[in-house]
């Protein structure tokens, strides 16, 4: 059988796999903090037997956007936002941990600071736990400060301090588990600089429109495959009764 065939199958493998990545960024353009995965096609060699005519388009993951999302004020004193580059860390469900751009906090019912996630926020040190308290506060610097119950609003106290990071984006790696991880598997240093605002969190930056266009390329891309499978089987068939009259 012509390889033509097989490279069109490949090729829409290779389409369906971008458009479950472009959907799953498409999915997530509400989400806080999400950061979009990126993704571009390469020309690669078909390996195997016979000259080196033929090359398949693959589908190769380049990464993520590092740009940042918007910032929409909600009043909640549990939410904070990132200003410019850093990261809050947070412990990941497999127990390491992680950074995340989603700063809309909330404390569960045993008092420990999570993301909406679930996922535990480090503190100095460790998983921060929140005593019961008539307001909270977040400082720029990740200070958490709160009125214990009982207590007048002139008695504040400090109780942990949110770990915030800036390792650099080419140290970190986007996780299965929707979260940052550094590439050689160590924690990030807590970086003073970095600052965050209260009563705000950082949207997606997923762009619905440019992501629907990417969606529309890959569906013809897709169908210019299959016409291809389609026109290859149709000559093989063709060559084949040309043999069976001669």
């Amino acid at each position: 059988m012509d390889r033509s065939v097989y490279i069109a199958m490949t090729g829409a493998t290779q389409v369906m796999r971008a458009q479950a990545e472009v959907a799953h960024n498409l999915a997530n353009a509400n989400t806080t903090g999400f950061k979009a995965e990126l993704s571009a096609f390469q020309s690669m060699p078909v390996q195997g037997d016979g000259l080196a005519t033929r090359i398949n388009g693959v589908a190769q993951g380049k990464g993520w956007d590092s740009a940042g999302g918007k910032q929409m004020e909600t009043g909640n004193d549990l939410d904070i936002a990132v200003q410019g580059d850093g990261w809050i860390a947070v412990q990941a469900p497999d127990g390491s941990e992680a950074y995340t751009r989603a700063g809309n906090l909330r404390v569960d019912a045993d008092g420990l600071l999570t993301d909406a996630r679930g996922n535990p926020v480090v503190g100095g040190g460790g998983p921060i736990t929140i005593q019961q308290a008539s307001s909270l506060k977040i400082g720029a610097d990740g200070t958490i400060s709160v009125v214990p119950l009982g207590e007048t609003p002139s008695t504040v106290a400090t109780t942990d301090r949110v770990k915030l990071v800036n390792p650099g984006n080419d140290q970190l790696s986007y996780g299965s588990d929707g979260l940052m991880h550094m590439k050689d598997g160590s924690q990030a240093e807590a970086d003073a600089n970095v600052r965050v605002t209260s009563g705000a969190v950082e949207s997606s930056n997923v762009n619905p429109s440019e992501v629907l266009v990417q969606m529309i390329s890959l569906s013809r891309e897709f169908e210019m495959q299959v016409r291809s499978i389609k026109a290859a089987d149709e000559n093989a068939q063709s060559a084949s009764k040309l043999l069976q009259v001669g």
